[in-house]
């Protein structure tokens, strides 16, 4: 959304958690209430596959309630968990002022992807050049995470993973700039939040698709009990002899 085009620019910071676009996890999650439904009896073939048809052509997070609000989930929490609501704004005291890390693309492009450290602060410039910061598989050590992006007749793209919190303040001059707002489940998952400008340029930040941290997590961890076991193998054949 070029925030230069809207009637209300302040809205998207205003918008009540039901008005909140709703997100692949959210859909999921409705979806796993129709499916148990289906299984008890309580949905009929017919009336789960329409409502999952339903579930994913919804936009926005309340209108996911409705096709769950006959349903006992309904009414112990479950599909009402299907957002936890971030602040707009990251904790007073919370961020440095310092960037821990400055990613600069003038005339050229600047990548930061991969299995990274994510700071608490991280300043993104782009002047007639590319940047893109991928936190889909970054190490999130702080629960709050700033991004400042400028782009000067450049382009600035963030992606992260699909079940953490994001959040938008920045505003476009004859440029795009656009923040795909996210809320995970998980109240203690990381919260990434955009600021900046965009002059005759672009910022974009939205989640990348089938990229989660517990998933990054979990493939890590299960690399290290692989090592773990193939050392202590080896170590057990030399004690034997073999």
């Amino acid at each position: 959304m070029d925030l230069q085009k809207s009637p209300d620019a302040s809205a998207a910071t205003v918008a009540k958690p039901a008005e909140l676009r709703a997100s692949d996890a959210d859909r999921d999650r409705i979806t796993d209430i129709l499916r148990e439904a289906l299984a008890e009896g309580r949905l009929t073939p017919e009336e789960h596959a329409e409502r999952v048809e339903g579930v994913l052509a919804t936009k926005t997070v309340g209108e996911l309630d409705r096709f769950v609000q006959d349903l006992p989930a309904a009414h112990t929490g479950r599909a009402t968990s299907a957002y936890v609501s971030a602040p707009n704004r990251p904790a007073l005291g919370a961020i440095p002022a310092e960037a821990d890390e400055n990613v600069v693309a003038v005339f050229s492009s600047a990548v930061r992807k991969g299995r990274w450290r994510a700071g608490r602060r991280i300043h993104a410039y782009s002047v007639f050049g590319n940047v893109e910061i991928d936190l889909s598989e970054a190490i999130f050590e702080y629960q709050q995470v700033v991004i400042k992006a400028i782009s000067v007749f450049g382009n600035v793209e963030i992606f992260v993973p699909e079940n953490v919190s994001l959040r938008g303040s920045g505003g476009g001059v004859l440029g795009n700039f656009e923040v795909d707002t996210l809320d995970s489940g998980d109240p203690d998952a990381p919260v990434v939040y955009i600021d900046g400008l965009a002059v005759l340029g672009n910022v974009e930040a939205r989640p990348k698709r089938g990229k989660l941290i517990a998933d990054i997590l979990d493939r890590v961890t299960s690399r290290v009990n692989e090592r773990v076991a193939d050392r202590l193998d080896r170590s057990l054949r030399k004690h034997l002899g073999h």
